[in-house]
């Protein structure tokens, strides 16, 4: 089943309403685990090796072995956090950190906030983030989709730094602005939502984003963000994350190419 077409998440009981809940959330490393498992197989497991579905054993909450196959994975495996040394409740605040600010975030931002050893490791998880919004095959918005931009900062260069180097110079974040379509739907909640990263908010940027994320017949609205919206950004960027295939640290590194920038 596609992940797009599961029941519309609510806010409290599919994805945290606001900071205080996250932290009552994800609390420990088996609650974040348990969180991920349900977002890449909303209808129960599906073995990632012969396709088989059905409640898989379990030596613990992060190894999981297939009935039919004996294949052996765990939730976190050929997704964004593939392989990871940072633990996965970090992950998630990272998250939750990144669609909740909109001024946009850098990665030395992001390593205070997440209080991470390495610049470095902060630098790849915006990264390895800004690769799960890359999916451009997907439907088209419909119905009442709101249209708004907003900023994201990745990091403060196309490439970490030397420790020695960042210190010697001063922070230059260099911010993306962002255009978001998001459903509305009757008689409240979210839907789907598109993100592109656009040079400015000029017509000839907005309009092509509308025509290729929206379908036509579709009622636009413009510049009514809310607070909500939020939360489901975070909701959809954990979807997106654990439905895309693995980032080394060299892919990163490797600038995307023009037709990647649609999200």
């Amino acid at each position: 089943m596609d992940i797009q077409h599961i029941a519309t998440p609510e806010a409290g009981k599919d994805y945290p309403s606001n900071w205080n809940e996250f932290l009552d959330w994800f609390g420990s490393e088996e609650a974040c685990l348990g969180y991920l498992e349900r977002l890449r197989w909303p209808q129960g497991f599906v073995c990632p090796s012969c396709g088989a579905a059905g409640e898989p054993y379990r030596s613990s909450r992060s190894r999981l072995m297939c009935r039919s196959c004996s294949h052996q994975s765990t939730v976190t495996a050929g997704t964004i956090f593939d392989k990871t040394r940072t633990p996965v409740r970090v992950w998630l605040a990272g998250a939750w950190y990144l669609t909740n600010q909109k001024h946009g975030v850098s990665a030395l931002g992001l390593q205070r906030v997440l209080g991470l050893g390495g610049y470095e490791t902060a630098w790849t998880m915006l990264h390895r983030f800004r690769r799960a919004m890359v999916r451009p095959d997907r439907e088209r918005l419909k119905g009442v989709v709101e249209v708004d931009e907003t900023y994201l900062s990745i990091s403060d260069r196309d490439a970490p730094m030397a420790e020695d180097q960042r210190k010697r110079r001063k922070n230059r974040t260099h911010q993306v602005l962002v255009v978001m379509a998001v459903e509305l739907l009757q008689p409240k909640g979210f839907g789907r939502i598109r993100l592109r990263r656009i040079d400015n908010d000029s017509a000839e940027q907005v309009v092509p984003f509308v025509q290729t994320s929206i379908e036509p017949g579709a009622q636009v609205r413009t510049n009514r963000r809310t607070s909500a919206s939020r939360g489901m950004l975070f909701y959809r960027l954990l979807q997106q994350a654990v439905v895309t295939d693995p980032v080394t640290y060299e892919s990163v590194v490797r600038p995307l190419p023009k037709t990647a920038k649609q999200a």
